[in-house]
């Protein structure tokens, strides 16, 4: 079901997404996560919120041109079937309409870190290690990661 999703473009329900990372971080021992590419829109927005009532300490979002964007996910070579034009497109457009609201939400609330990620990789880790160290002074940044 989940492939299916991803081959339209689609964002897989809100109940099924939060329903496996409330069981991955209640089987886990620790207490902070760093979870990827969530929330994608506002109803795993608040699905999440009231399921699992944890509100993130800050949101990572990673800022690059469409054309790039594009040009990486074309050959990067994973073999994934999602990675052609036809669903890069409906991907976009699905950001554009559902996650963008979301990166607005946060950011109004002062939780967005916002990364040039159209630079080189090492750039982009420096500018993430920093994020990170801010919230834990005195450690050397990667360690924190």
């Amino acid at each position: 079901m989940i492939r299916n999703f991803k081959l339209e473009g689609k964002i897989v329900p809100s109940e099924v997404t939060v329903g496996i990372l409330q069981q991955a971080m209640q089987q886990s021992e620790n207490k902070k996560f760093i979870i990827d590419g969530f929330p994608r829109n506002e109803e795993n927005l608040a699905t999440f919120e009231k399921t699992v009532k944890v509100e993130p300490e800050f949101v990572l979002f990673f800022d690059c041109p469409e054309e790039e964007l594009k040009r990486r996910l074309l050959n990067r070579n994973q073999g994934r079937a999602d990675d052609n034009p036809v669903t890069i497109e409906k991907r976009l457009k699905v950001f554009k309409e559902s996650t963008l609201p979301v990166i607005n939400y946060y950011s109004s609330k002062g939780k967005v870190q916002k990364i040039n990620a159209q630079r080189s990789v090492e750039q982009v880790f420096e500018d993430i290690r920093n994020v990170f160290s801010k919230l834990n002074p005195g450690s050397r940044g990667a360690s924190t990661i």
